[in-house]
């Protein structure tokens, strides 16, 4: 992502969803990238997600290997009144979370995609505040 270079765009690799909260503390425009578990046979895709109001949905509960999960992150900010203004979620979505095997040939397909759901939502803060994918759940495959 730091290699697109794009204006005004902080870059932090963070591996502990737990560390996004003070991560994103101050800040009004927030995207995150995760993996997101999906079952076997639904596929390589990519979901971005505009937090508003309701709790995250549950593709995004359980992603990856982490118990505290950016959804985990989500609430408890909500909770504390810390949450960004604008926060979307690009889920890279997988099946097999186990340590050693790297990405697999699909979900590295759909690395492009990710990257471009990222600089949508990073080009669509704007005035009004809506990613540009304009409603929560939208897939891009």
């Amino acid at each position: 992502m730091a290699a697109l270079g794009l204006p005004g765009v902080r870059v932090l690799p963070l591996v502990d969803p737990g560390r996004l909260i003070d991560a994103w503390d101050g800040e009004s425009d927030v995207v995150v990238v995760d993996a997101v578990r999906v079952e076997p046979g639904d596929g390589p895709r990519v979901v971005t997600l505009r937090v508003d109001q309701g709790p995250l949905p549950g593709w995004a509960t359980c992603g990856g290997t982490h118990a505290f999960s950016v959804a985990s992150a989500v609430e408890l900010s909500r909770a504390l009144r810390r949450l960004p203004q604008n926060l979307v979620v690009v889920g890279v979505a997988g099946c097999d979370f186990g340590t050693g095997h790297g990405l697999s040939a699909d979900v590295r397909g759909r690395v492009d995609s990710a990257v471009e759901s990222v600089r949508a939502a990073v080009h669509g803060f704007g005035a009004d505040g809506r990613d540009a994918h304009g409603a929560a759940g939208d897939e891009v495959r």
